[in-house]
This record gives structure tokens, C-alpha cells and sequence, in this order.
């Protein structure tokens, strides 16, 4: 994980937003329908926002999440082995969300290796993963939405 983000570069300054992907811990947040208004509020297009979220190994799964990956699906040297994952990090969205607090191998190897162009992340628990955090529990979606608005702004990535 490490050599990866020592790799990654990023120029903010010509990103302009029209695709989110959006990574969750279930055990945190389930309220994904909050985070999906606040793109679409701000012009984003329903159908250019994805999710994953990472799911605990109790078994159960969730159809109206767009995907999601466990524990299960990371091989030995973290050969991952599900597509609907494989897929999603590869995809190069114009931001990558990373809502969750907790900090967990499986969800910071997905930010880390995820190909988005700027990546926004809610804890300070590891901070190398993202370009940007607005640290605040994932219970204030309403100040997430806020701050990120303001910040996207100020960064001319939105109008």
C-alpha cells in the first residue's frame, strides 16, 4: 500500500467533477441514499455515482448496495478476487469518497488503490490515503455536505 501512494500524483487544479465513487464500511453507515442526494445537488448526475461498501463477514448482503466487497475477496499479496471490486477500483472517477472513520486494512487498501483523480476521506486516521479530509463522524452528512460543497468550490472543481 505504501509504494502505491508514494506513485500517486494529482493536479486538482484541472478536475472538474462529473464522476463520484463513493467507498463505505456498512458497519458505520448505511445511509448511502444522503451521500448520493448530496452529488445530485450538486449537479452530478445520478447514473456517474457508484458506491462500494465494505461489507462485515457475517453473511449478510445487501441488494440495493451497487457493490461491495469483504474480508474474502483479498488473495495472498492482496490479489483481489471480486470483479464488481476489481471494477470499481479501477474505474478513474473524478473524486473517490471515502466515508468511513475506522481504520481498516481492507477499506484503505481500496482508497489506495483506487485510480480516482482526488480522493476526499473523513478521518485523519491515516491521511496519506486521501488529498483532502473533512474530519467529522459519519452521522453529519448535513456538515459533510456543507464543508464539501465549500471546499469543492473554493478548489473550482464545481460551480
Amino acid at each position: 500500500m505504501k509504494k502505491i501512494l508514494e506513485s500517486r500524483k494529482f493536479n486538482s487544479s484541472a478536475i472538474k467533477i462529473e464522476t463520484v465513487g463513493i467507498i463505505f464500511n456498512f458497519d458505520e453507515y448505511k445511509e448511502y441514499d444522503q451521500i448520493k442526494e448530496i452529488f445530485k445537488e450538486l449537479g452530478i448526475h445520478e447514473n456517474k455515482i457508484k458506491f462500494i461498501a465494505y461489507m462485515p463477514e457475517s453473511g449478510t448482503k445487501l441488494n440495493r448496495w451497487d457493490s461491495y466487497f469483504e474480508s474474502k475477496d483479498f488473495g495472498w499479496s492482496g490479489v483481489i478476487k471480486n470483479l464488481d471490486f476489481i471494477e470499481f477500483i479501477d474505474t478513474e472517477f473524478d473524486i473517490l469518497i471515502s466515508y468511513y472513520r475506522r481504520n481498516n486494512l481492507e477499506l484503505n487498501f481500496a482508497t489506495a488503490c483506487s485510480k480516482a483523480k482526488f480522493k476526499i476521506g473523513i478521518s485523519k486516521s491515516n491521511e496519506n490515503l486521501n488529498d483532502f479530509t473533512i474530519d467529522i463522524s459519519t452521522n453529519f452528512t448535513d456538515i459533510f455536505a456543507t464543508e464539501l460543497k465549500k471546499y469543492l468550490q473554493g478548489l473550482n472543481m464545481i460551480k
